[in-house]
């Protein structure tokens, strides 16, 4: 059997009625022949959509094939026993050149009841945003199911949403059931727990190329929307050079923020989880058992369990957000 090392994969590109193109020309990968770029997932266990490693003795074999074969050493022997032969978190960067729509996403209770699937808990740390850019999140004044139904059937939805300016750096913890869209100009890195189940509430009567509409799902979003209004929605950190900072901590993903100008080592021997690598600036070199593994802005990395000590070497300096399944 090979001997598990940090694996990267094949990109998988997603074209959308918002997609741009920073994708390309921020993150530097080449999108064509689509029209655009909406989505990256970089590393995914999705069906229909699961990633292929791109390099190494182990090119071409994908995430399911690698679970399969190595299980625990993979994925943790913890993580494997709570999720099987499921990898549970999604990896994603998002260009969004025109705003998303208005959706939730439903908790693992209602997505198993309804889909058989993961309910879809998600944070994003935004990497770039023009001026003037916002998303939204979350209600702007105290909320009900039926408050929330007459400002929609009255056509005024938007009136009821919270609206944030937004800056590269800013992190959003977006537990399943809180209303959300990306506002046009921004480009993030998305973990998410795997699931691709989204309830479109409202979609701002955008039509396709084709002319039509995009479905909407108004009715089963009801019951997932989370009703409560919430002092802050952003995520507050300190930024600290050369340490590393924990940002997001849920049952499902934690996730620490590494910025770093100077080379640094990471042991993960008590971890019992597999590490999840996103680059959102600089580059830097990861180090293990002596052989090299270049990551750069726009690129991920997933790092074995077995894995169990690195070393990141940088000359210019680097930002990474580290991401594992907590006990």
């Amino acid at each position: 059997m090979t001997e598990l090392y940090p694996l990267n994969f094949r990109t998988i590109f997603k074209d959308k009625i918002w997609g741009g193109e920073k994708i390309k020309t921020v993150l530097g990968k080449d999108f064509a022949p689509l029209p655009n770029c909406g989505e990256t997932w970089e590393i995914s266990g999705v069906t229909g959509n699961v990633s292929e490693v791109a390099e190494g003795a182990l090119a071409g074999k994908n995430l399911q094939e690698l679970l399969e074969t190595y299980r625990g050493k993979l994925v943790g022997e913890r993580v494997y026993q709570k999720y099987g032969n499921e990898f549970p978190l999604l990896i994603k960067f998002i260009d969004a050149n025109d705003d998303l729509s208005i959706q939730v996403h439903p908790d693992d209770e209602l997505a198993q009841k309804r889909h058989n699937s993961f309910g879809k808990t998600e944070m994003w740390y935004i990497m770039q945003a023009d001026d003037e850019a916002q998303l939204t999140v979350g209600f702007n004044l105290p909320m009900s199911r039926e408050k929330y139904l007459d400002a929609f059937e009255d056509g005024k939805l938007m009136s009821i949403l919270n609206e944030e300016d937004v800056q590269a750096g800013d992190v959003y913890f977006l537990p399943a059931g809180r209303v959300h869209s990306i506002g046009k100009g921004i480009l993030l890195a998305e973990i998410q727990q795997t699931s691709d189940v989204t309830y479109r509430i409202y979609d701002f009567d955008r039509r396709d190329d084709k002319g039509n509409t995009r479905e909407l799902h108004v009715e089963q979003a009801l019951d997932a929307i989370d009703y409560q209004e919430y002092d802050e929605y952003k995520t507050l950190y300190e930024t600290k050079e050369n340490e590393v900072v924990e940002i997001v901590k849920s049952p499902y993903f934690v996730t620490s923020r590494l910025e770093y100008t100077e080379s640094t080592t990471r042991d993960y021997r008590s971890r019992d989880s597999f590490t999840i690598y996103v680059c959102v600036d600089g580059e830097v070199d990861i180090f293990s058992n002596e052989v090299r593994y270049p990551i750069k802005k726009g690129e991920a990395y997933l790092l074995p369990a077995s894995v169990e000590q690195i070393e990141l070497v940088t000359s210019a300096g680097f930002t990474l957000l580290e991401s594992y399944v907590p006990e």
